[in-house]
C-alpha cells in the first residue's frame, strides 16, 4: 500500500516548523497534512495529520515526497512566448505585463470578429481548491465567454447514486472501521484514495471484518481482499442483479425495511426472478458459486458497508450500474446499522455558496456551455459540439492537461495544432498542453497560495494556507485572472478581493463562519447525525423512499440537459448493454485504470513516480497473448476506429480473457511512437447527463511492427 512505501527523503537542513495544510489534488481523500517548512523557504517531508480522523496520520507516497515536486528543477518560473512551430518546444522569455497584454488583446480580437463565445476558458481539477479552481468561471461569466460543462470525472456515477438516495451523501466513511464487511466496488483505493484502506484495515484488525473487492482486474486493492470478485468491464449491473436474486430467493431480503423505506420492493423482486446467478454469470464472467457465496455473505452480515467508487463513472452504462450496486444494501436493510449502508461522495454536504468566486450574478443562461470531454470535436469545428455557434478562437487553460488526458486524442491534437487558435496555458511544468501554447505562464503550487478545500471522500472542510513563497515569477490562478480583468476592463467584486477575502466571504455566505475560525479549528467536520446519514428518517426523494425504480429524467442533480440514450436506460436494476461491446474486428475490451504513482498527469514529472511506473504497458491474459503470439515484454499496438497506441505487453492472469488493462496516464511521449492511451477513448455523451467513458473501449491488439519501434 502507498502509505507503507519506502520513501527516500534526505534529512532537512535548517530550522523546521510543522505547518498545516490540505492536499489539493483530484482525489476524494483531500488529506489533512502536516508539512515540514524549512527556514520558511522550502519544504521537507509531508505527513498525514493524525488529529484529523479521516486522514488518521496516513498520506499516499506521492504527496509524502511532495518536496520532490515543488522544488523540481524543471518547474516553470517565468512567462514565455512561442518562438517556433506549435509543439516545437521553442519559447522565449517575456514579461508578465507583456504576456497578459497579449492574452487580453487576443481575447478582445476574437470577440470583435467572432463574438464573445469564441473565447473558451478551460480548466479542471489540477487543484480542488475552490478559489484557484473555480475562479476562472467568474471571467467566463462576466465576459459572456463560452461556459464550461464539467464531464470528465464524476458526472455519471453521481447520477446513479442520486437516482437511488435522492442526494449525493451517504454513511460516514469512518464507519468502515466498525463494519463487519467492507465491500470496495469500482475503486482501487490503494492506488487512488489510500485512506479508504486505513479504515477498512482497521475493521479487519479490530473486528475481524472481511474485505470484499469487486473490480475488473486483480489490482493492488483486490490483492489484499478476503473476497475477490473479478468482473468483465461494464457488467456490474448483471452481477448486482444476480446477487439480489439470491437475497430474495434465500430469505436475506429485509422486507420490513423495504416496505418502510423503499418504493417498489415487490416489483423489484418480480423483476429479478429471471436475473438468476446463471444469467448474471454468462454476462459478467463471475462463476455462479461465487455470486451465490457473495450474496449469502452480504445477506448474513448486517454491518455491510458498500464503498462505491469512480470506476462506475468511466462506463457508458455507469449510471445504471452504480444504481444497481447501490440497491443491494437497500434490499438487505444494511442502512439501519452502524457500519452498514453505502457511500460514494459527500457532494451534498458542502453547500458552498460560490457566487462571488464564480460570479453567479453575471451568468447569462443563453451563453452556450461547451462539454469539457468534447474538446477535440470543439477545436476541430464539429457543429453539434459547438452548439452550432462560432468556432473557438482563443483559450485560457488552467489546472488541466487536455493534450494528454482528454479523450479522442487524434481530434485533440488536430485542434490544438490549428494556426488560427490562440492558447494561453497557466502551468507548473511544461506539459504536453503547454508545449502547444502561444503563451505559457508559471503557476504556484498549493503551499504557495491560500485556498479552501472539501473532501469528496469524507466530510471535512479546511483552509490550505500559503506556507512559502513561490519560486521565480510564479503567480496564482487568482492573480492571473485579476491581471486579465484589468486589461479586459471588466469589474466584479471577486476580482478586487484577495484569496483570503474570497475564502472568508464564501465561508460566511455558506454559513460556516469566517476564515479565522476555520483555520483555528484546522478542519471542520460536517457529517450529519447518524439518523440523517443513514436515511432513517427517510431518503432525500420527495416521497422519502429509496428508489429501486430510477426516474432518470428527474434525478435531482444540476445538469446541461438529457444526453445519450437516456430514454433507453432501465428503470429497475439490470444489465444495460450500452457498452462498447467487443466484436470480431475488435475482440478485446480495454480499461484505462488509474496508476499508483501518477494522479492523472500530475506527478508525471517526478523521478520517483517515473521510476515506479516505468514505461507504459498493457496487461493481457497469458492465454490471449499466446493465441496472438505475444511474449511478455513485446511491444504491441492497440487500435480502434479512433486511433492507435503502442506500448509494452505484460502477461497478467488477473483479468478475464478478452480484457486488457492499461494503467494510466503516462505522457504521450512515453509511448512508443508518441501517441498515448487516450487515442483510443471516446467522447460520446453518456446517458443521462453526459460524461466520458474512459474504461469502455473495444480494441484490437497485435504485435507491433518492427519498423514502428524506434531504434535506441
Amino acid at each position: 500500500m502507498n502509505q507503507h512505501a519506502k520513501i527516500e527523503v534526505p534529512p532537512p537542513q535548517g530550522k523546521i516548523a510543522i505547518r498545516h495544510s490540505t492536499c489539493p489534488h483530484d482525489c476524494p481523500s483531500a488529506c489533512a497534512l502536516d508539512v515540514e517548512v524549512i527556514d520558511g523557504t522550502s519544504i521537507g517531508r509531508v505527513r498525514g495529520s493524525k488529529v484529523q480522523p479521516y486522514t488518521a496520520g496516513v498520506v499516499c507516497a506521492k504527496v509524502a515526497r511532495y518536496a520532490e515536486r515543488i522544488h523540481h528543477p524543471e518547474r516553470l518560473t517565468h512567462p514565455m512566448f512561442r518562438m517556433g512551430a506549435k509543439g516545437s518546444g521553442k519559447f522565449g522569455r517575456i514579461s508578465w505585463d507583456d504576456a497578459l497584454d497579449e492574452i487580453a488583446g487576443r481575447f478582445d480580437a476574437a470577440e470583435r470578429e467572432f463574438g464573445a463565445e469564441s473565447v473558451w476558458p478551460y480548466y479542471y481539477a489540477g487543484t480542488m481548491g475552490i478559489v484557484m479552481r473555480d475562479g476562472i468561471n467568474r471571467l467566463a461569466h462576466v465576459k459572456k465567454y463560452s461556459r464550461f460543462y464539467s464531464t470528465i470525472c464524476s458526472t455519471i456515477a453521481r447520477v446513479g447514486f442520486a437516482a437511488g438516495t435522492g442526494r449525493i451523501a451517504g454513511v460516514d466513511p469512518r464507519e468502515m472501521g466498525v463494519s463487519d464487511l467492507v465491500v470496495i466496488w469500482g475503486t482501487n483505493p490503494v492506488n487512488t484514495q489510500v485512506n479508504v484502506m486505513t479504515h477498512a484495515m482497521r475493521a479487519r484488525k479490530e473486528r475481524g471484518a472481511r474485505i470484499a473487492v469487486v473490480d475488473v482486474y486483480n489490482n493492488e486493492t483486490m490483492k489484499q481482499a478476503d473476497i475477490k470478485i473479478l468482473l468483465r468491464p461494464g457488467t456490474d449491473g448483471a452481477f448486482a442483479c444476480g446477487v439480489m436474486h439470491v437475497l430474495f430467493r434465500e430469505g436475506y431480503a429485509d422486507r420490513e425495511y423495504m416496505n418502510r423505506y423503499t418504493d417498489c420492493p415487490s416489483e423489484l423482486e418480480a423483476h429479478l426472478k429471471t436475473r438468476t446467478p446463471e444469467w448474471a454469470s454468462a454476462i459478467c464472467g463471475v462463476p455462479v458459486d461465487e455470486i451465490e457465496a457473495f450474496a449469502r455473505l452480504v445477506g448474513q452480515t448486517k454491518r455491510a458497508y458498500f464503498r462505491l467508487g469512480y470506476g462506475f463513472t468511466r462506463s457508458r452504462n455507469g449510471a445504471a450500474q452504480m444504481h444497481a450496486a447501490l440497491c443491494i444494501p437497500a434490499v438487505t436493510g444494511a442502512w439501519q446499522y452502524e457500519g452498514g449502508g453505502a457511500f460514494f461522495n459527500n457532494f451534498a454536504l458542502w453547500k458552498f455558496d460560490e457566487s462571488i468566486v464564480e460570479g453567479h450574478d453575471a451568468i447569462d443562461a443563453s451563453t452556450r456551455r461547451l462539454d469539457q470531454s468534447k474538446i477535440g470535436r470543439i477545436l476541430t469545428g464539429d457543429p453539434a459540439a459547438l452548439h452550432n455557434g462560432p468556432p473557438v478562437k482563443a483559450m485560457l487553460i488552467q489546472n488541466t492537461n487536455p493534450m494528454t488526458v482528454a479523450p479522442e486524442q487524434a481530434l485533440v491534437r488536430r485542434g490544438f495544432a490549428r494556426q488560427d487558435l490562440f492558447v494561453a496555458v497557466h502551468e507548473q511544468f511544461m506539459t504536453e498542453t503547454a508545449q502547444m501554447a502561444d503563451i505559457v505562464l508559471p503557476a504556484t503550487m498549493f503551499i504557495e497560495h491560500d485556498d479552501l478545500y472539501y473532501g469528496g471522500g469524507h466530510q471535512h472542510i479546511s483552509v490550505g494556507a500559503k506556507l512559502i513563497e513561490p519560486p521565480g515569477e510564479c503567480r496564482s490562478n487568482h492573480e492571473v485572472l485579476q491581471g486579465l480583468a484589468r486589461r479586459l476592463k471588466i469589474s466584479h467584486p471577486g476580482f478586487a478581493m484577495s484569496p483570503r477575502e474570497l475564502i472568508d466571504a464564501t465561508l460566511r455566505k455558506s454559513g460556516h463562519g469566517g476564515i479565522a475560525g476555520l483555520e483555528a479549528d484546522l478542519w471542520r467536520d460536517l457529517q450529519p447525525d447518524f439518523r440523517t446519514s443513514h436515511y432513517l428518517d427517510g431518503f432525500a426523494h420527495q416521497d422519502g423512499k429509496f428508489h429501486f425504480k430510477a426516474d432518470w429524467a428527474n434525478v435531482p442533480l444540476r445538469n446541461a440537459g438529457m444526453m445519450g440514450a437516456w430514454d433507453k436506460m432501465p428503470s429497475l436494476p439490470d444489465h444495460w448493454a450500452a457498452i462498447e461491446e467487443a466484436d470480431q474486428a475488435h475482440p478485446f475490451r480495454l480499461a484505462t485504470s488509474p496508476s499508483r504513482s501518477f494522479l492523472n498527469t500530475t506527478f508525471n514529472e517526478t523521478p520517483s513516480s517515473q521510476a515506479r511506473e516505468g514505461a507504459p504497458s498493457v496487461m493481457i491474459h497469458p492465454d490471449d497473448a499466446a493465441a496472438l503470439g505475444i511474449e511478455d515484454g513485446d511491444a504491441v499496438t492497440l487500435g480502434n476506429p479512433r486511433g492507435q497506441t503502442t506500448l509494452t505487453a505484460r502477461h497478467f492472469d488477473g483479468v478475464r480473457r478478452g480484457v486488457l488493462i492499461a494503467e494510466s496516464i503516462h505522457p504521450n511521449k512515453a509511448h512508443i511512437g508518441g501517441k498515448g492511451i487516450n487515442m483510443l477513448t471516446g467522447a460520446e455523451a453518456v446517458a443521462p447527463f453526459g460524461g466520458a467513458a474512459f474504461h469502455d473501449n473495444k480494441v484490437w491488439v497485435k504485435k507491433a511492427d518492427a519498423e514502428a519501434i524506434p531504434t535506441p
